[in-house]
């Protein structure tokens, strides 16, 4: 699968900073990987996390994105608690 806005939504905002939930069927690896967030890039801004619920081998897990960047269309993300992908 791919990034689906509709499950993509803040959860708090405050003084240039956002904080995301997103939850997913699709692997917890999936999500993790290059250009997925890419689409968000018009709302997401560097500093902003993403709160993660995806599958995980078949057992649904969490974890904190964080992004990096955001330039021309790129999100750039990566884990802050490195769960296992």
């Amino acid at each position: 699968m791919s990034f689906n806005s509709k499950d993509f939504s803040v959860m708090a905002y405050a003084n240039g900073f956002t904080l995301w939930s997103y939850q997913t069927a699709d692997a917890m690896a999936t999500v993790k990987a290059e250009g997925y967030f890419n689409t968000t890039s018009p709302f997401a801004r560097k500093g902003d996390m993403v709160l993660v619920t995806a599958d995980n081998a078949g057992i649904v897990s969490a974890d904190i994105i964080s992004i990096k960047d955001v330039a021309e269309d790129v999100v750039t993300a990566s884990s802050i608690l490195g769960v296992a992908a």
